[in-house]
């Protein structure tokens, strides 16, 4: 999974790619500070591999990853080629899906591009050049498809559809926003469309807003909360300055600091967490000495599919798996007690993997 991570110059998305991945990336108080996207490979928390990495003593213990990328600022005029925009609009068709980082803290010392703090502003600013770079996208899209209709009707249907995101785009909205059928929505993913990709909108607050993990009193994040509402957008009240306070402790450390904060989670685990459920996705397991390790695939995905993660002639050659659920493994103790149980299912081509699935290694 590749995130990236977009904000306009100055809101703090620096801040939070160096703490979340530590990869060093320059961080600083002037815009274009981020010019080439810095990316940053962060394992994905999951306690449920601890566990099997203590019940297998493995050789090798590999968690799944998600692939982070900070993205130049953006500024008006992007999709005319202003500032880095062409660079910008490059690197954000590259990633599945979009953490959008917005200002919602106020610092005298630390200059907005703007000149004020307004989210809503903000976000509409960076909005409206994906926008205009769709509908160029799009319009392509609708003269392909209106050539195609005069040799044969079926494609009406699909025009029709097209003119409705495009009066979506005309009114300033995403076209993630737009009401679709599954059959429309599997359409809508065969256009290059920038703002059908899903987001979610980090909320960066100051450390006072942000203790006790709530933000229900800064009115900048109710304007973001309600933006994401109408957008069918994911979004998440962070503290980068936290993010990068903890990002160097030892874990009893930062355990410590989280439950000072009345946190129970870092800003990454929620975030990764928010991804995982914005896009759909689960992880299986699979379990032996030779190694723990954890796949990630969609909801959904069945049993040869998900088999063909780990190599495709498994996918080819798949006949059946063995798989247990995470939580009678554990209450059992060891597979050979679950196997005597009968709760070690042997699983065929029509079994759909469940988050949490234990797959013998084969």
């Amino acid at each position: 999974m590749k995130l990236g991570i977009v904000g306009l110059p100055n809101v703090g998305k620096s801040t939070l790619f160096n703490a979340i991945t530590n990869a060093g990336a320059q961080s600083a108080n002037y815009p274009f500070c981020t010019i080439e996207p810095n990316v940053g490979v962060v394992a994905v928390p999951d306690a449920r591999l601890d566990k099997l990495a203590e019940m297998y003593e493995p050789e090798k213990y590999t968690p799944a990853t998600i692939e982070f990328v900070d993205i130049a600022g953006l500024v008006k005029g992007a999709s005319k080629g202003e500032g880095l925009g062409n660079k910008f609009l490059a690197n954000i068709r590259e990633v599945d899906a979009v953490v959008h980082v917005v200002r919602c803290f106020e610092n005298d010392d630390i200059v907005h591009v703007e000149g004020s703090i307004d989210p809503k502003r903000d976000i509409e600013t960076i909005q409206l050049e994906l926008i205009l770079s769709d509908m160029e996208v799009l319009d392509r899209r609708i003269d392909k498809t209106t050539k195609l209709l005069k040799g044969d009707k079926k494609y009406q249907a699909e025009l029709d559809f097209f003119a409705r995101v495009r009066e979506a785009l005309d009114a300033g909205k995403p076209a993630r926003s737009v009401e679709c059928t599954p059959e429309e929505a599997e359409l809508l993913s065969t256009v290059s469309l920038l703002t059908n990709k899903p987001v979610i909108y980090a909320a960066n607050l100051s450390d006072t807003d942000f203790k006790d993990g709530s933000a229900d009193g800064n009115p900048y994040f109710a304007a973001v909360k309600k933006i994401a509402e109408e957008e069918h957008a994911g979004v998440l009240p962070i503290c980068a300055e936290i993010e990068a306070e903890i990002s160097g402790m030892e874990p009893e450390e930062k355990e410590l600091f989280l439950s000072e904060m009345g946190l129970e989670q870092s800003g990454l685990d929620r975030l990764i967490t928010a991804c995982y459920d914005l896009l759909g996705l689960i992880s299986y397991l699979t379990a032996g000495k030779p190694e723990v390790r954890a796949w990630t695939i969609k909801k959904g995905t069945k049993a040869p599919q998900a088999a063909g993660k780990i190599h495709t002639d498994f996918e080819r050659g798949f006949i059946r798996a063995e798989v247990v659920a995470f939580d009678d493994l554990i209450a059992c103790g060891s597979m050979t007690a679950a196997k005597e149980k009968g709760l070690v299912r042997s699983e065929g081509k029509e079994y759909v993997m469940k988050d949490g699935d234990i797959v013998l290694n084969p």
